[in-house]
């Protein structure tokens, strides 16, 4: 038996030794253990000078785009408590039309981005919005941190499409330009 317990305190030493590396303790708010320091990702390349015209809303794009079709679209970053995809250059946007929570001078929820107000509709007014590099993989950095954005940011979106088999869009970003921080 004391050879037994001995065994288990080794094991539980060796595995708390093994999760204290150094790797995981330099972690930021912003970023995941395993993501790159926003200094090294450029996001300069996914920023636009100018406003691209013509558009879509969100709920226009869901309804119009299809699978590979290239596409502009404008949103507000939200859709819930945390629309942010930590660690990675994505997030979801949501459609103009819909009321954020502060938008209603009676409501003072703390997460107005969240959309409660606007539940039954989220579901065909968002889209997910991903920043890829020249291999369609999202880029390791935190959206928040590497375009200086925040919840409720009104944003237009250049990149193409991608639709799962329930129908919902993504949008595998090549550029942003921000309308309102």
């Amino acid at each position: 038996m004391k050879i037994f317990l001995r065994n288990i305190a080794v094991i539980m030493t060796a595995t708390t030794l093994a999760g204290c590396t150094s790797e995981n303790s330099t972690t930021t708010s912003n970023a995941s253990p395993q993501t790159p320091d926003v200094a090294s990702v450029d996001g300069s390349v996914y920023l636009l000078d100018t406003e691209p015209e013509g558009a879509g809303n969100v709920i226009k794009v869901r309804e119009e785009a299809g699978t590979d079709d290239d596409l502009l679209v404008v949103g507000r970053i939200g859709g819930s408590t945390a629309p942010w995809i930590d660690g990675r250059a994505a997030f979801t946007i949501v459609d103009l039309s819909l009321k954020s929570c502060n938008d209603t001078l009676e409501d003072r929820c703390p997460t107005p981005w969240d959309y409660c107000c606007e539940t039954g509709k989220l579901p065909k007014s968002m889209a997910l919005v991903k920043f890829v590099d020249e291999t369609d993989q999202v880029v390791k950095a935190d959206a928040r941190s590497l375009f200086d954005l925040k919840e409720l940011s009104t944003v237009v979106i250049k990149g193409t499409a991608k639709r799962d088999e329930a129908g919902n869009l993504t949008v595998l970003a090549s550029g942003l330009f921000v309308k309102q921080r």
